[in-house]
């Protein structure tokens, strides 16, 4: 396998792929250059008179120079607030309080092998590649633990352990963003969309539930094609596993056996997470809940999801700590939220260079004038309905391969494509939702992914020949696969005009 993957076209495509992905900048550097850039442009926009007329208030959107007195003195006296008020620093980091105890306590990772091993044998595929998608609540714990538990569980009951780890990736990286449940991604993302939305329209909002519904409803259909992908086409290729396991030892964090403390942890922590439910339940449901408005309507729990997805992640997270003892007093939990927060840095960083990216995007007008040009040169070459869609989904799909961090690349895309879209009648969350089809199938096939070496080293456990060519031809049929599932469901879903979240609009399609 490994001698065809390197004589092979995609090992071929994948290293050049490779070289042109290591020739951009980190993200932070790379929202520098697009600073200067923005900046610059604004001053020759500014100098030639470059505009646009707003299709929809008749009003001449002139470039404005930030490069003037003015521009540099709005620079400078508002950076601070710019980051301040930027919407995904907050979201994210109050999120992040509650996944940081869940996570550093071991219940993510603890939960997400009982939830594996508990299933039938007929079922294990299918278990795996879903449990990949929903380790998405904390991406980490996924890739660390639910990889080399794909692989050693497949090892155990005698399956090639490749096909193992394969189906685990699979739902981890290839099926990333599709949840039953609301992750850190969603706030995340929709508030780089409102952001985008409001260059066009100051009141627009995008909840955090914008994509829940579609994300929630690939999950069963990326398991089922992650399970035939494994078993009809990876398997048979691979054929019998001959091989020795020399490096798995019987301590291995990620494939050792429950501990009664454990189980006992799960137990408390399942009757805390039922008791949010019900206390939630209580809030919402009954006419003049505390989280309805005056109208009846459940706006208010809409956006209040972001504390409460921390809570729901901090309360259960404590009690498992606590009935198995990694955490033994509010010290200890107190340090768990500090090392979450100090695991951020590298985001909060990032989140600086954005905040003003974005902010000089929109203040210069170019955002508005590239949004209303590129709208009226698609309309020109007719180029509009569901064939545009999906030539986005493909473009996020691409520049996915050289760009890993879904936020950096939405921080970029948002402001452009959102409004242009918009201009043409496409909702912001039906952009937000192809963006993340697009940002999710291709994670597979990109060495520049940062937990590739570490699925390469889990894999040479098993095969030490293993190399970058011989993992990507092995993921390269979930690729297609997924990319064949989830575009004409997006399709489907359009057209039928099934609302994509719960507040999102009926309408969001022209």
């Amino acid at each position: 396998m490994a001698e065809i993957a390197k004589k092979g076209f995609f090992q071929k495509l994948l290293d050049g792929v490779e070289r042109t992905g290591n020739k951009l900048p980190q993200p932070v550097t790379l929202f520098l250059i697009l600073i200067f850039i923005v900046l610059f442009a604004s001053f020759l926009a500014s100098l030639f008179g470059v505009s646009a007329v707003h299709p929809g208030t008749g009003e001449t959107i002139k470039a404005i120079n930030l490069l003037s007195g003015e521009g540099i003195q709005r620079i400078f006296t508002s950076m601070v607030d710019v980051f301040a008020e930027f919407p995904p620093l907050g979201l994210v980091l109050v999120v992040m309080l509650g996944i940081g105890v869940a996570e550093r306590t071991g219940l993510i990772a603890v939960a997400l092998k009982s939830f594996v091993k508990g299933v039938p044998s007929k079922l294990i595929t299918f278990s795996i590649v879903v449990a990949g998608m929903l380790s998405s609540l904390a991406a980490d714990a996924g890739y660390v633990v639910l990889v080399p538990l794909g692989a050693a569980i497949f090892y155990g009951i005698g399956r090639h352990p490749i096909a193992g780890l394969a189906a685990a990736f699979a739902g981890v990286s290839g099926g990333f963003g599709a949840n039953i449940f609301l992750t850190g991604l969603d706030p995340l993302l929709a508030a780089f969309t409102q952001s985008a939305a409001q260059i066009l329209d100051k009141q627009y909002v995008v909840d955090a539930t914008a994509n829940w519904y579609i994300m929630a409803a690939s999950v069963p259909f990326v398991g089922i094609a992650g399970t035939w992908v494994t078993e009809k086409i990876l398997e048979p290729r691979l054929g019998e596993y001959k091989g020795k396991v020399e490096t798995i030892s019987n301590d291995d964090e990620a494939t050792r056996e429950l501990t009664t403390v454990e189980k006992k942890g799960l137990r408390w922590t399942g009757i805390t997470v039922l008791l949010l439910v019900v206390a939630i339940a209580f809030m919402v449901i009954p006419e003049g809940a505390v989280f309805r408005d005056e109208n009846g309507t459940l706006n208010p729990f809409f956006h209040s999801l972001v504390p409460w997805m921390m809570v729901i992640f901090f309360v259960p997270g404590l009690v498992y700590g606590l009935v198995t003892g990694s955490i033994k007093g509010d010290k200890d939990a107190a340090d768990m939220t500090a090392e979450s927060m100090s695991s951020m840095g590298a985001y909060i960083v990032l989140a600086f260079a954005a905040a003003q990216f974005v902010a000089f995007f929109n203040w210069s007008n170019m955002g508005l004038i590239v949004a209303i040009t590129g709208a009226d040169i698609l309309k020109s070459v007719g180029f509009t309905g569901m064939p545009l869609i999906v030539a986005f989904v493909l473009v996020s799909s691409f520049i996915n391969l050289l760009i890993g961090s879904a936020s950096a690349k939405w921080a970029i895309m948002a402001p452009i494509f959102v409004p242009m879209l918009m201009l043409m009648g496409y909702s912001p969350e039906l952009t937000q939702a192809a963006y993340r089809i697009g940002d999710s199938y291709s994670n597979i096939l990109t060495p520049l992914l940062p937990y590739f070496p570490i699925i390469i080293v889990f894999a040479q456990k098993y095969d030490k020949n293993i190399g970058i060519g011989t993992l990507i031809s092995a993921m390269l049929p979930y690729a297609i696969i997924f990319a064949l599932v989830r575009i004409p469901m997006l399709i489907a879903w359009v057209w039928m005009k099934i609302p994509l979240g719960p507040d999102a609009p009926f309408n969001y399609v022209p």
